[in-house]
C-alpha cells in the first residue's frame, strides 16, 4: 500500500507559485518540478515538464509498442529506461516551447521524480529539487543538487556548507530542464522496505529546514497529509522567501 500528500504553496513574498507536483498513487508516479523564468514563464516550464513526465509514464505502462528515442541505459531496469525517457521527453517539450515563444525565452525547471513498481523505485532528478529517503531512524538524500555550491562542495572536501551559505552564487543552478536541447539526467535505482517515507521537495522548503527538522516532522506526523502541511508551514514560519512545496509518500508494503 501507498500513501501520498502533496501541499504547494506561493509563499509571503512571491505572486506566483512556479512549483509544481504530480501525485498518483494508482500509476505510482511522484514528481516535483521548481521553475523559473520571466513572465510567469517558470509557472509554465514546470507545469509542461510535468506534463511531459505523466504522458509517457502513462503510454507506456498501457502499450509496450512505443519507440526509445533517447536510446536504452543497460544499467537500468524497464521503469528506470521510462523514467529516463520521460525526463528528457519533458526537457525537450520545455526547450521547444521556449524557442518558439519570446515570452518564455530563457525559461527552465528543475524536476526530481520517483516511479514505484512494487517495492523497486527509479528515481530521477535535474536542478536542486530533492528526494530525501526515512528509514529506521535515518533520513538520507538521495539526490545531490545541480548547483554551484554542491559543486564546489563535491570538489572541495575541506570546503564547508555554511562557508557558502551566505555566497551570491549559492543557488545558481549548473542543470535544469530546458536550459539547453540535450539535458544531463541522474537515475537511481533501489528496493523499499515496509515504512519507508519518502519527502520529494522543492528548494523552499529544504533551503531552509535541515536535514534534522524534516526528520523530526516525518517521524512526528504518520498522517502524510499533516506532514506535509507541517513541513510547508514550518519553512514558511522559518522564513522562506521562496514557494514551497512537499510531497510525502509512504510505503507500507505489498498486499
Amino acid at each position: 500500500m501507498v500513501r501520498a500528500a502533496a501541499v504547494s504553496d506561493v509563499g509571503r513574498v512571491r505572486k506566483t507559485n512556479e512549483d509544481a507536483f504530480y501525485s498518483d498513487t494508482d500509476m505510482r508516479l511522484f514528481a516535483v518540478a521548481d521553475g523559473m523564468g520571466g513572465h510567469e514563464a517558470g509557472e509554465v516550464a514546470s507545469r509542461l515538464a510535468l506534463e511531459a513526465l505523466s504522458g509517457f509514464i502513462r503510454r507506456s505502462a498501457a502499450d509496450t509498442d512505443f519507440s526509445w528515442p533517447y536510446g536504452l541505459d543497460g544499467t537500468l531496469s524497464f521503469d528506470g529506461n521510462r523514467l529516463r525517457t520521460a525526463i528528457h521527453l519533458a526537457n525537450r517539450r520545455v526547450f521547444r516551447t521556449a524557442e518558439t515563444n519570446d515570452d518564455y525565452s530563457g525559461m527552465g525547471t528543475t524536476i526530481v521524480t520517483l516511479l514505484m513498481n512494487g517495492a523497486h523505485i527509479a528515481v530521477g532528478h535535474v536542478g536542486d529539487s530533492r528526494l530525501y529517503l526515512l528509514r529506521d531512524g535515518r533520513l538520507d538524500q538521495m539526490t545531490q543538487d545541480d548547483s554551484w555550491a554542491a559543486t564546489i562542495l563535491a570538489h572541495n572536501p575541506k570546503a564547508h556548507p555554511s562557508e557558502l551559505a551566505n555566497h551570491p552564487m549559492r543557488n545558481v543552478l549548473t542543470n535544469a530542464l530546458g536550459a539547453r536541447e540535450q539535458v544531463d539526467v541522474h537515475l537511481a535505482e533501489r528496493d523499499l522496505q515496509d515504512g519507508d517515507t519518502l519527502l520529494l521537495c522543492s528548494d523552499g522548503l529544504h533551503g531552509v529546514l535541515d536535514a534534522a527538522m524534516l526528520q523530526t516532522v516525518l517521524e512526528q506526523y504518520s498522517d502524510v497529509d499533516t506532514a506535509a502541511r507541517t513541513l510547508v508551514q514550518q519553512a514558511l514560519d522559518r522564513g522562506s522567501r521562496d514557494n514551497v512545496t512537499a510531497l510525502v509518500v509512504r510505503f507500507e508494503g505489498e498486499a
